[in-house]
């Protein structure tokens, strides 16, 4: 298993802030930049695993910063540059206080309460008689709150009006700007040949302007299936061969564990790490159509603080 970045901590010219996310560790440079560095953490069940996946932050990083450019003219984002294939750097937003979650397809955890006898999501109702892993007969927007710590729960738009999380009106550019930009990732997923099921934006606001913040259309934010033998296997009622953290949450699940008290995350071998870090490679490169070109990790914490301190100084 090769060198992983599991922890940052860094002291730039000008900081006045690190958060240390999941994933991603945040350093607040004055009151405006953000420097977001994509670690090599994996979390499940929101709890952040022992182990790191070599190349995972690369991955994020490449995948999110090529989105965001292929989106800016949906909607305006925060990223002004990638100074290192784990960093972006950009503006600071205050993020809205909800994740927006888009479905296409019924699976994953929306699956296991349907399953279970659910009949509505986030306020909306959802037909009898669906399989898991069929398709919406149009995508639905199922928010979550922004949990601090702990869980994202689900949250209907009518709650979130209710509770001041957002207003009215921005909410609903929110969700404009959500179904927008699902379009656009489902269309650029169908060029490579894959389904883009489902996903999650985050937004914040800066000088009154909406601005999308944040990762997207990556294997940690989104679940792909392949396009081709899709409809064969939904038929048969077998499992969808997919690109997303999801078979991660699967291997979890057949070991016992899904980040409940007393559960004991398995052991993840060397071997193991280096499986999962090939599936985020196989993701990389379908959906950008690009090869995937490691890049030296042999002091990751070194160049990426040289990187970020060259940027800086520009």
């Amino acid at each position: 298993m090769e060198n992983t970045l599991i922890g940052t901590n860094f002291n730039f010219p000008g900081q006045t802030a690190v958060y240390h996310g999941k994933v991603r560790d945040v350093y607040s440079i004055g009151g405006d930049i953000l420097i977001m560095i994509a670690t090599d953490r994996i979390s499940a069940f929101d709890v952040i695993l022992p182990k790191g996946i070599p190349y995972k932050g690369q991955v994020l990083n490449q995948i999110a910063s090529m989105f965001l450019d292929a989106t800016a003219d949906i909607v305006p984002n925060w990223k002004l540059a990638s100074p290192d294939p784990m960093v972006t750097a950009g503006l600071r937003c205050e993020p809205f206080k909800v994740e927006m979650v888009i479905r296409g397809y019924l699976t994953g955890s929306a699956w296991r309460e349907y399953k279970a006898g659910a009949r509505t999501l986030c306020g909306l109702p959802l037909p009898d008689g669906m399989r898991e892993n069929e398709k919406f007969p149009s995508p639905i927007i199922t928010p979550t709150t922004k949990a601090d710590e702990g869980h994202d729960e689900n949250i209907s738009k009518t709650e979130i009006i209710a509770q001041g999380l957002v207003g009215k009106d921005e909410y609903e550019q929110l969700e404009r700007y959500t179904q927008a930009l699902f379009r656009r990732g489902t269309e650029i997923a169908a060029q490579k040949g894959l389904i883009l099921v489902d996903t999650k934006y985050e937004f914040g606001k800066k000088d009154g302007k909406i601005y999308l913040i944040d990762e997207i259309h990556t294997p940690d934010s989104s679940r792909y299936f392949y396009a081709e033998g899709y409809e064969e296997r939904f038929a048969r009622g077998e499992e969808q061969k997919q690109l997303s953290k999801e078979f991660v949450r699967k291997w979890l699940m057949e070991n016992g564990f899904q980040g409940k008290e007393g559960q004991r995350i398995p052991e993840m071998t060397p071997e193991y790490c280096d499986s999962v870090s090939e599936r985020y490679i196989e993701l990389f490169e379908h959906i950008t159509g690009h090869k995937f070109v490691k890049s030296d990790n042999a002091d990751l914490a070194g160049r990426i603080e040289r990187n970020i301190l060259n940027y800086l100084k520009k």
